[in-house]
Formats: structure tokens, C-alpha cells, sequence
């Protein structure tokens, strides 16, 4: 008997296994294009449902009745399931429909008139409040992330023929991913737990890295924070309570925005169903206009008085005007606290990247879990650190007890075995030069070890200011090199010596700086604490200090103008540097400074003639300047990347307020004179959701004191083809020189606004940006070499010009008038071929020298989302 039943269990057990091993899968597509659809909804009428994922495809367990495929745009289609097996489904269109019944009256158009759905969402939006824990007087949230990225669709076509040929063993680091089927290769994971809290006294929200810990590629580069920085960057957390949700460094519209869902999304009620035993409603929506930056996917709210968000799937149109994605995912789980709020608990998100069709595909996953909800009193000592972010002494010493328990579900064994991965490539012939020639192309500078076992302490770069050339110079060769905290981590060297073959002159730099605090690689990392002592000799023109990059930069080197008004300078500069976590930053600087004029410029104190003279024994061989300038500047929530030449804020999103003064003396003709010049200037980016992003500039200064023109105020001129943010395109070299100057300079990008919906050229997603830059300058009496007073005073220059062949000379730079303003338009396209910028710009008022630039094409490289 007993051996009978044990058989019974072991057959019914075996039936149970064959019945959840039986399946239904198929593809869903256009029924006119072919095309797969992606996230199609699938619900079996017992309850079931799924979704396709970005190929169209869809699996779920066998279940017998009827299955409805829908998706918005598209009729829906019900078919009958009676056993196991593959069902592909056709849908069709119905956009042409749509259109035929405005004509006809059988149909109307999407109305948010008397529309059942809009007005379920406006409850939506009113409930929000009540789930709103800042209504508490304290709150601690424990968060877990992990970020995962990948190499995607991963065949064995490639181990066999294409660029991982050579490396056999990474196909047992291939995993498949749970959620698309594919078979992907994991290159890096970052993990991360950290205590959000709250105190609503003070309004004060902060987060203290409990553990961080990251593996993979980064490892192979001693910069090795970008790769995740951007990504977190990018792919940051999806909080749909706000009204706008950072997604790719854009604002999404949040699908339940008190201010803007209701006008940008188009709602659908769609099904009644169970969401874990909880009776849900579930409503579709979709952008207005699919190309705008906006989410498409479903809510699943709760079908009683509360209008609580149960789930949220949501995704990005296909066709969608953001660039590299060719889906995105992003799964949202809520329940509700004992105190009655409704709270995300996990969000994960998928995001499959393209970025040209012979590269790689990659993939991108973030898994978010969020637990331990608290509204107990927090001590004030918690909050009392710099900054909204604080990382635990101990946050990247923490054991695998700590990461088991507060992971939301374990790892992989390709992510768990990923320092394995990075050994095993480190090990392959010819990986360490392909790396090392990759980083110097990455990085512009070329590290003097090609092993990662031993990391570099000294770097050669810049590569790109290796070779270039000026009016001075000739042709100019520049070797240069800075040393790392692999040598010392608070101690760090750089320098460069540069050669031209036009004046037969050796120039250089060389730098030291102590770093206050411990570097992991550079001096320049968040925050800094630095005091730097530097002697460089070199040649530039006035206009270069305005330049954010290597002035011998050999792609600022290409000049639309003739640069030929330059000085020699040799300077000797203190600087101590120091910022606070909170993004205050504070600069005390010493400099003593000796410029030679060379070339078309010279320096010729006012004599009474009334025009400066040809004769050389007129003109001052040099001018020293010696100044003290104290600065401040703010930039809160600013995030920072950090590369071998320079650092590189994350996004531009945070505003920037900065003030400074100098105070100083020159020496003429054996005697010292003071001078005090005060500038102050303000950033910000105003985002208008759909309609993209205006950045915005106002800057202004004062020039205290009588000095001669090198003293006065140079206009931000940008004398290269390539763009440079911030500055004046058309403005010449030292063309105007004032002592008062505000200078207002507004950009918008549209984000392809209007272009998107031009027929044929929206195809090509290219996006329309314009701009003004507004100069309003004086010079006033004092400053002034042109009036008849100041004749003889020999504290004052004759303005830069050049002579003519006849002896005449014209003036190159002159005083700007008062009333009227310098005015440049700028329009442009960019995203050409997803990474070109173009812009035409038109140079508007000071356009009666017949030698002015009226016009000009600038560009730049730039990729973004």
C-alpha cells in the first residue's frame, strides 16, 4: 500500500511537471510591415499576462481559454488557445482608421473631454499627496542598487568570426538574461547600499553610502569611476511621484505630473485584473507625439477609493527620439506602508543600447530595492556632515555577510566571477597594447606601463597638444607629462617644455601640488583641497585665457581669423584651492606676471602725437603685473567624472554662482601702480519638458582702476572653428576693450521639437538649436586713449593695430558704445549622425569695419541621448 502511494505521488508529480513545463510563445508584429512590436500586452482571460519584449516575442505557462494580444496604436486581437505550442500574432493598425473617422463620424479623435480615463488619472494625481513621507518629521529609507553592464546579444557567431575570436574563455562568463532571452556577457557590476534621511525641521535630505563596491572594466582604467559615473548618471533612479523624472540627462513627464500628464500623455483604460490578489485597473498611455522624450507603458492602480499605484511597467516609444536606446524597461513594484503611504519597494529598469551597427550591442540593468522604511527620531549628529552625501569610512571594505544581507536577490555567477573575467583578459596576447593604445585615445594621455598590475605613475599628455601651430610659434612640438598617486598620493608633479620653429624658442611649464586630502589617481578629484605652486613660460594671444582647453590644442589651433596680435608671458602663481562636498568652492591666488608683446602687438605709453609710432625705441619691451584674486564660487548637486586632463561635470543641470576680485599693481617705467577689477557670474538651465532646455548666462564685471590696455576688460572671444560653450563667436582678438562690460548669452535646445514633426525629416531625428550672445560694454573717461585729456598720460597704451605699407595705422580694437550692444544670432542642428553639431552664426550689430566677420560655421562633436 504504502509503495502504492509513494507511486501515485511520484506519477502525479511527474504530470505537475510536465503540465508547468508546457508553454505558449510566439511573436507579435505588424500586421502590414512585418514589423516585431515591442511590449505588447498579452492576458489570458484566467489572469496571466505578460508582455513582449523589444523583439516582439512573448512566453508564458499554458493555460486553455482565450489570450488577448493589444497594444495602443493597433486593433486588438483575441485568440483562442487550446494546447501547448507557438502563437504568432498579426496586428493591424488602426492609426489610418483613426483618421478616416474624423471624416466619417463613426470615430472620434482622443478627447480628454468626458474620458473615463482622464478623469481616473486626475484622482491618480490628487491621491499623490497622501503617500507624500515628508508629511513625517523624520524618515530613514535602506536603499540596495546594483548596476549592471553588459555586452548584448552575445553569439556564437562572434566567439567564431568576429572581434572575441581570440578569446574563447568568455563563454563561460556568457549568461542568458532572465527578462529578453539573450545571451549576454557582463563586463562590469556596481553595487551599492545606502541610508537616505530625513528631518523636516530643517528640510534637510541626505544619504550616507553604507557600501559601495564596483568590478569590471573600470578596473582596467585608472580613471576608472567614468564608466560608472555616467551610467549612474544616465540611468538614474525613476521616481514617478516627481513631476519631471531624470532619465539619459533628460526630464522625462512623469505619467501621473501634477502639472504637465494630463496635456502630454494619452490615457486608455484598458483591463480590470489581479495584481497579487489585489484588484487593479489597468491604464495605458502613450506621448502625445511618440518622438517626444516621454514614457509609454501601463499603471496598474488599485480598483478602490485610495487611487493607489499598485505597479508600474513603463518603457519608451519605438519610435521614440533618443538616441542609442532600442528599448528601455523599467518595472515598478509599490505596496503600502502600516501608515498608510503608498511607497516604490523595488524598480528594476532594462535598457538595450545600440550605438552603430557594427559595434557590439550592450546592456544596461539597474535593480533597486528599498526596505526598512522608518519615521523613528533620527540623532541631529547624523546629519552633520558637508554635503548631501557621505560615504561610511568603511563603505568599500565591507564583507560578503554585508552584501548577502542587504542584497535584493543574489548574483549572478558571471557577475560574481567578474574578477576572474578582467584576470583572464589581462592574460590574453596583445590585450595590454590594445588597451594601452585605447587609453590613450580615451584618455589623451599615455600611461608608461602597459601592464594594470602596475599602475602608472606617470602619464605623457595631453596626446592631442602634442603638435600644433600659431602665428608665433610655426610649427610647435610639446612633450609633456604628469605624475599620479601611484607615485604619491598627495604629492603630484606636471609639466611640459614645447618647441617653435618660427622663433627658435624653448617654452614650459612646471607645477607642483600638494594635496591636502588622499588621491586615487589625480589632484583635481571632488573635492579638492589643494595648494599648487607653478612657473610657466609660454606665447599666446590675450583672447587664449578665455580657452577651456590646451591652448595649443591642435584642433583649436585652426583659426578663422589672423592671430597675430601675441605676447610672451612668464608667470609665477600660488594657488590654494579648496571645496566643500555641498559644491562651495573657494580660491585664494598669487601671481606675479611678465608679458612681452611680440609680433603685431606692442606696448606704447600715450606721448601726445595722437597715433602710436613704428619706431620701437617708443614701446615698452614688457609690462610685470603682480595681483592677489580671492574667489567664490557655488554650484550645488553638481556631479563630477574625472579624466587625466581635466574634470568634467556629469551634467549641466546645476546652477553656478561665482564671484571674484583681484587686487593688485602693474609697474611702469619704474613705478607701481594698483588696480581692482570685481567680476560675478550666474548659470542656469531651465528645462521646458518637451520643448528641451534653455541654458543661460549672465556676467558682468568692473574695472576699478586707470590701467593701460592689457588691464582693461577682453571680451570671452573664441577664435576657433570648434565651439566653445560660453563664449562670443564672432568677436575678433582684443576687438573691443572696456572697463564695464554684462554680457548675457542664451541658448535653447529644442530637442527636436519642430523638426520631429516635419515629414521625411523627422526620420533623420536631427534637433534644432538657437542662441543669442549679448554684449553690453563702456569705457569710461579715465580708461579712455581717444580723448583729448588723457593725451599725455603715460599710464595709458595706445589700442593694438597694425600698420599699413603707407605708415597709416588702424586701430584693431576700439571702446564699445554704451548704448549700443554687441549681438550675435545662432542657429543650428545638431545630432547629425547622432554625434555632429553644426551652427550658423550671424554676427548682428558692429558690422561696419569692412574687415568684419559677418558670419561664420562652427562645430563640434558632442553625443548625447
Amino acid at each position: 500500500m504504502k509503495q502504492k502511494l509513494i507511486l501515485t505521488f511520484l506519477g502525479l508529480f511527474a504530470v505537475l511537471t510536465v503540465v508547468a513545463q508546457q508553454r505558449i510563445s510566439g511573436v507579435v508584429t505588424d500586421a502590414k510591415t512585418g514589423e516585431t512590436l515591442p511590449f505588447a500586452n498579452i492576458v489570458m482571460e484566467t489572469g496571466e499576462y505578460t508582455r513582449t519584449d523589444e523583439q516582439g516575442r512573448y512566453s508564458m505557462a499554458f493555460r486553455a481559454g482565450k489570450m488577448r494580444v493589444s497594444m495602443i496604436g493597433y486593433d486588438t486581437k483575441t485568440v483562442r488557445v487550446s494546447e501547448a505550442g507557438t502563437y504568432n500574432v498579426k496586428l493591424t493598425d488602426n492609426t489610418d482608421e483613426l483618421k478616416e473617422a474624423v471624416v466619417t463620424g463613426k470615430r472620434t479623435k482622443y478627447s480628454r473631454k468626458n474620458n473615463p480615463a482622464v478623469e481616473l488619472m486626475k484622482k491618480v494625481i490628487a491621491a499623490k499627496k497622501k503617500s507624500d513621507l515628508k508629511a513625517h518629521d523624520y524618515y530613514s529609507i535602506d536603499k540596495y542598487t546594483k548596476l549592471t553592464f553588459a555586452f548584448n546579444e552575445v553569439t556564437d557567431r562572434i566567439f567564431e568570426e568576429g572581434q572575441f575570436k581570440k578569446m574563447p574563455f568568455l563563454k563561460d562568463h556568457v549568461e542568458t538574461c532572465n527578462e529578453t532571452g539573450k545571451l549576454i556577457l557582463p563586463i562590469s557590476v556596481d553595487e551599492t547600499v545606502t541610508r537616505e534621511i530625513y528631518r523636516k525641521a530643517t528640510s534637510t535630505e541626505k544619504s550616507i553610502i553604507l557600501g559601495q563596491r564596483t568590478n569590471g572594466l573600470n578596473d582596467l582604467f585608472n580613471t576608472g569611476d567614468i564608466l560608472t559615473t555616467v551610467l549612474k548618471d544616465c540611468f538614474t533612479d525613476v521616481d514617478i511621484y516627481n513631476d519631471e523624472v531624470r532619465l539619459l540627462q533628460y526630464p522625462f513627464v512623469s505619467p501621473i505630473s501634477t502639472s504637465s500628464a494630463i496635456s502630454f500623455y494619452r490615457f486608455f483604460i484598458e483591463d480590470t485584473l489581479m495584481v497579487d490578489n489585489d484588484k487593479c485597473i489597468r491604464v495605458d498611455f502613450t506621448p502625445n507625439n511618440a518622438q517626444d522624450f516621454g514614457f509609454s507603458g501601463s499603471l496598474y492602480i488599485m480598483a478602490d477609493s485610495t487611487y493607489r499605484i499598485k505597479k508600474a511597467d513603463l518603457g519608451i516609444p519605438r519610435r521614440s527620439d533618443v538616441n542609442f536606446v532600442e528599448s528601455m524597461r523599467v518595472i515598478q513594484e509599490f505596496q503600502q506602508l502600516p501608515s498608510g503611504e503608498q511607497v516604490l519597494v523595488r524598480d528594476d529598469m532594462l535598457v538595450q543600447l545600440k550605438i552603430a551597427s557594427f559595434l557590439q550591442k550592450f546592456q544596461v540593468k539597474r535593480l533597486t530595492e528599498y526596505s526598512n522604511f522608518s519615521f523613528e527620531i533620527i540623532p541631529d549628529k547624523t546629519f552633520k556632515f558637508k554635503g548631501e552625501q557621505m560615504t561610511a569610512v568603511n563603505a568599500q571594505l565591507q564583507t560578503e555577510e554585508f552584501w548577502e544581507q542587504h542584497r535584493a536577490e543574489a548574483l549572478t555567477d558571471s557577475e560574481d566571477k567578474m574578477d576572474l573575467l578582467i584576470h583572464k583578459l589581462e592574460n590574453v596576447k596583445g590585450f595590454k597594447f590594445v588597451l594601452f593604445v585605447a587609453k590613450a585615445f580615451i584618455e589623451n594621455f599615455v600611461e608608461t606601463t602597459a601592464d594594470p598590475r602596475k599602475p602608472s605613475k606617470v602619464d605623457i599628455g595631453p596626446v592631442n597638444t602634442m603638435i600644433s601651430q600659431n602665428f608665433v610659434d610655426g610649427l610647435r612640438l610639446r612633450a609633456s607629462a604628469q605624475t599620479t598617486a601611484n607615485f604619491n598620493p598627495n604629492l603630484f608633479l606636471k609639466g611640459y617644455v614645447a618647441y617653435g620653429f618660427k622663433d627658435n624658442k624653448w617654452k614650459g611649464l612646471g607645477e607642483v601640488t600638494y594635496s591636502f586630502n588622499k588621491k586615487a589617481y589625480l589632484p583635481r578629484e571632488f573635492p579638492v583641497n589643494n595648494l599648487t605652486f607653478s612657473y610657466n613660460y609660454d606665447v599666446m594671444s590675450p583672447s587664449d585665457k578665455f580657452m577651456p582647453t590646451d591652448k595649443d590644442n591642435v584642433f583649436t589651433s585652426l583659426k578663422w581669423t589672423k592671430v597675430d596680435h601675441m605676447m610672451y608671458y612668464e608667470t609665477f602663481r600660488l594657488l590654494w584651492d579648496k571645496e566643500w562636498e555641498n559644491g562651495l568652492r573657494f580660491k585664494v591666488q598669487a601671481r606675479t606676471e611678465n608679458d612681452e608683446a611680440t609680433a603685431a602687438l606692442f606696448y606704447q605709453p600715450l606721448d601726445g602725437n595722437g597715433t602710436p609710432s613704428q619706431d620701437a625705441s617708443t614701446h615698452i619691451k614688457d609690462m610685470r603685473t603682480t595681483d592677489l584674486t580671492v574667489s567664490l564660487t557655488y554650484q550645488p548637486g553638481a556631479t563630477w567624472v574625472n579624466t587625466k586632463q581635466r574634470r568634467i561635470a556629469a551634467n549641466n543641470d546645476a546652477p553656478i554662482y561665482s564671484l571674484s576680485h583681484t587686487a593688485g599693481f602693474y609697474g611702469l617705467n619704474s613705478t607701481n601702480y594698483a588696480f581692482h577689477f570685481t567680476e560675478a557670474s550666474i548659470y542656469k538651465r531651465f528645462w521646458l519638458a518637451s520643448w528641451g532646455k534653455i541654458d543661460t548666462q549672465i556676467k558682468g564685471g568692473v574695472q576699478w582702476s586707470k590701467v593701460p590696455f592689457p588691464l582693461l576688460i577682453m571680451p570671452a572671444a573664441n577664435l576657433s572653428y570648434i565651439m566653445e560653450d560660453n563664449t562670443f563667436n564672432l568677436i575678433d582678438n582684443m576687438e573691443f576693450l572696456n572697463d564695464r562690460y554684462a554680457s548675457l548669452m542664451v541658448s535653447w535646445d529644442m530637442n527636436g521639437k519642430i523638426l520631429n514633426r516635419i515629414p521625411l525629416i523627422k526620420k533623420l531625428k536631427w534637433r534644432e538649436y538657437i542662441g543669442v550672445n549679448v554684449l553690453w560694454g563702456t569705457l569710461s573717461d579715465k580708461n579712455n586713449p581717444f580723448l583729448e585729456e588723457n593725451a599725455n598720460d603715460s599710464r595709458l597704451f595706445y589700442f593694438p593695430g597694425n600698420f599699413n605699407a603707407d605708415g597709416s595705422f588702424e586701430y584693431l580694437s576700439t571702446a564699445m558704445n554704451k548704448r549700443k550692444p554687441y549681438v550675435e544670432a545662432i542657429v543650428g542642428i545638431h545630432n547629425i549622425f547622432k554625434v555632429f553639431h553644426v551652427e550658423y552664426v550671424r554676427r548682428l550689430t558692429y558690422t561696419e569695419r569692412p574687415d568684419t566677420q559677418k558670419w561664420g560655421i562652427r562645430f563640434m562633436f558632442r553625443v548625447t541621448f
